[in-house]
């Protein structure tokens, strides 16, 4: 009871600056990594924190229909549905805004991949050019140079380590299929590919623990009390929640607000390295806000009754986590 209780006091001012939780590590620490041992990861706080979430996302479902049939609700749906339209054009333009930025600090997709070379910069500020160019296609050439630029860097850095931006490669998709019979299916997998990145990055925190605790100490990461070793758990299962949520797509427009906030606040915290970094995943999530989920189905749809979803939520949300936990412990 003394853990569960201490679990809920932290969830107010953990939601309020999960700053932790929104970091890349690798981009910020110096640190050595040391894989920590599978015994010290899933530990009983670990097990606990794990159970107490996949409740909470259980009953999640049941609850947001009520908060979405809300009037207040309904109005903020209501206006955001009319600028759906501009959705395509925020992420083309979103995208090309994220690449100059990379451009300026001399990275490609991330602060840690520096540009090796001159052929490289001119395939960015190509694909830049394109991207800007108010015609389908061009923006499909653009996705073409951006996916070449995503495979060169991936042949330079290898899967496990690009399995971290894989969310480039749905942004790629989107663009893609643009103006096409698979249109429909471009915001899904953009959703699923930014979960899948998340939920990936969130494992690096538990099987690498001491180069989040050192984050910790070096920027003065407020712990609400908590010992830096279990803040970096439930931090690390704060990010792994809402690439989840992402996944399964039971995250509504309400909550993507609080979640583009939680991003934007750690720019407080990291600075610039932190705008380059996750630029595109604030505009993922400002997409989601205008989007919601109506255009897609979510799995739990497939289940009729409410104790079957309750039943699949929790259970879905157990897999998935030892499923990403022990593949990145296994390949880390």
């Amino acid at each position: 009871m003394r853990l569960t209780h201490r679990f809920i006091l932290l969830s107010i001012p953990v939601i309020c600056t999960p700053l932790l939780a929104a970091a890349h590590v690798k981009w910020f620490t110096e640190v050595t990594p040391e894989k920590e041992t599978i015994e010290n990861i899933i530990s009983p706080f670990f097990m606990t924190i794990s159970i107490l979430i996949a409740l909470l996302l259980a009953v999640l479902p049941q609850l947001l229909p009520i908060v979405d049939n809300l009037g207040i609700t309904k109005r903020i749906d209501r206006f955001l549905d009319g600028y759906r339209i501009s959705s395509r054009y925020l992420l083309k333009y979103g995208t090309a805004i994220a690449l100059i930025i990379q451009v300026w600090s001399g990275t490609v997709f991330a602060p840690e991949f520096a540009i090796p070379n001159q052929t490289v910069r001119i395939a960015l500020w190509l694909a830049i050019l394109l991207l800007l160019i108010p015609v389908h296609y061009a923006t499909k050439a653009g996705a073409f140079v951006l996916l070449g630029l995503f495979i060169y860097q991936l042949a330079e850095s290898g899967l496990f380590h690009m399995l971290d931006y894989g969310f480039y490669l749905a942004i790629i998709g989107v663009l893609l299929v643009g103006k096409t019979k698979l249109s429909d299916w471009g915001f899904p997998f953009l959703y699923l590919g930014t979960g899948l990145s998340l939920c990936w990055v969130a494992a690096e925190k538990w099987v690498y623990p001491a180069m989040s605790m050192d984050i910790i100490v070096q920027h003065s990461v407020p712990t609400f009390g908590f010992p830096p070793e279990s803040f970096v758990v439930i931090a690390a299962f704060i990010e792994f929640v809402v690439g989840y949520l992402l996944i399964v797509g039971i995250l509504n427009r309400l909550l993507a607000f609080v979640l583009t906030l939680i991003f934007i606040s750690t720019t407080m915290l990291f600075g610039y390295v932190e705008v380059i970094g996750h630029f595109m995943i604030h505009i993922v999530l400002i997409i989601f806000i205008i989007e919601g989920v109506s255009f897609y189905q979510p799995p739990i749809k497939i289940h009729n009754t409410r104790i079957s979803q309750v039943i699949f939520v929790f259970l879905n949300f157990i897999f998935t986590l030892a499923t990403f936990l022990l593949i990145y412990y296994r390949f880390a």
